[in-house]
């Protein structure tokens, strides 16, 4: 009788990649959808399927982890940057259908400019989870994930400033808040990601 001790192949390194790059895919259609601003219903159901691809690698993810007796990181820290991954492409799903939900007809440059660095943010982490496996040079990855929060922070406040000062609708007002609001909030998940992954080296180093 043989007894399969440890597994073999559990791929890990290879799902975080491809969660990252379809985080990075939904955070550009996202992108994309606030510089065009046409065919939303399609931009939309792309991002759907992207937000369910997403949660398909998660699922694997955790599988691996149910089966695996050693895991290249703690469990709980796998577990953690899987689900902040998720919870940006949840966020992202959520900005794009409320354009349509709030029938906004145009989008502002500032959400634009939020949008771009959500996508800026996403590119970091990317490349930061490409050099997990060596644990090294990710550092300048996690400061420019850091960078881009603070200047997203920056732009938020000042875009709510505006709209209470400039708008004379209610309704205006009230619906791009909440746009605001779920953008910054999808950018500071992206930070949250980088810091459970800074975590994660650092318990590795």
């Amino acid at each position: 009788m043989t007894f399969r001790l440890l597994p073999k192949d559990e791929r890990f390194f290879e799902l975080f990649i491809a969660d990252a790059e379809t985080l990075l895919e939904a955070a550009r259609r996202l992108d994309e959808l606030t510089n065009t601003y046409d065919r939303l219903d399609e931009r939309i159901a792309e991002i759907q399927v992207l937000e369910k691809r997403g949660d398909e690698i998660d699922e694997e993810v955790n599988r691996k982890l149910d089966r695996a007796f050693i895991t290249p990181f703690d469990r709980e820290d796998i577990h953690a940057l899987v689900a902040r991954m998720d919870d940006v492409i949840d966020i992202i799903q959520e900005i794009a259908e409320t354009f349509v939900i709030y029938d906004i007809d145009t989008t502002t440059e500032e959400a634009r400019q939020l949008t771009g660095i959500l996508a800026a943010q996403a590119v970091q982490l990317l490349e930061a989870l490409g050099k997990l496996e060596g644990l090294k040079g990710l550092e300048p990855h996690f400061l420019q994930i850091h960078e881009l929060e603070n200047q997203a922070d920056g732009l938020s406040r000042a875009a709510t400033a505006r709209l209470f000062r400039e708008s004379v609708d209610p309704l205006h007002v009230i619906k791009w808040r909440d746009v605001y609001h779920e953008l910054e909030e999808a950018i500071d998940a992206m930070e949250d990601t980088a810091e459970v992954l800074e975590r994660m080296v650092h318990k590795g180093t």
